[in-house]
């Protein structure tokens, strides 16, 4: 009785779990192909690496589809994110600089430069939101980060519209699979207070 009892409780257990993987897998892979582009207060564009004060190619990717977003008049002001990491530069710093060198003037970029990860990131975000008075911002990274991204901003308070950028090139099944992994354990984390 207690073996059957204990097989029903594990199953039970196996079932809620793969259910809630295929939940958050379904919310990424709707994020990551839902381009919610429109015209707001500010475009977000969520840092990557640099690597000695250049974007690496993933981050510049978000870069300039921010920077394609702004010509298209979609937001007056663009807001690059993130801090440094080991190095001197911060995501936020190199992602301003590189604006700067595309042509969009000095009083419509906002560099924050102090956000260690996604979290911090959306939380640094709703402090220039409410210090700038705005309401709606494109928020701008990979497809797969922006189901994370848009949940994390909804709890800050933010209206936000989610918009990947293009896939540069083709990536290998399993670096895919990395990535979605990598983001359904950080949401899982961020929901379980354990991140």
């Amino acid at each position: 009785m207690k073996a059957r009892l204990l097989i029903l409780l594990f199953g039970v257990v196996a079932l809620g779990v793969l259910s809630w993987f295929v939940w958050v897998n379904r919310q990424i892979q709707y994020y990551a192909h839902l381009d919610e582009a429109r015209p707001a207060d500010a475009i977000a564009i969520f840092g990557a690496a640099e690597y000695d004060g250049r974007p690496s190619p993933v981050f510049r990717a978000r870069l300039n589809h921010g920077l394609a977003l702004h010509r298209q008049g979609i937001a007056p002001l663009v807001i690059t994110l993130g801090g440094a990491g080991d190095g001197d530069h911060s995501e936020g710093s190199v992602g301003h600089d590189y604006l700067l060198a595309q042509g969009i003037p000095e009083n419509q970029i906002i560099a924050e430069t102090q956000s260690g990860n996604t979290k911090e990131s959306a939380e640094r975000l709703a402090v220039i939101a409410r210090e700038n008075h705005l309401q709606r911002i494109v928020v701008v990274s990979d497809g797969t980060h922006l189901f994370r991204i848009h949940s994390l901003c909804a709890q800050e308070g933010l209206d936000v519209y989610t918009s990947p950028r293009p896939e540069t090139k083709t990536i290998s099944r399993w670096k895919a699979a990395q990535r979605l992994w990598h983001e359904i354990a950080s949401y899982t984390a961020w929901r379980l207070h354990m991140h």
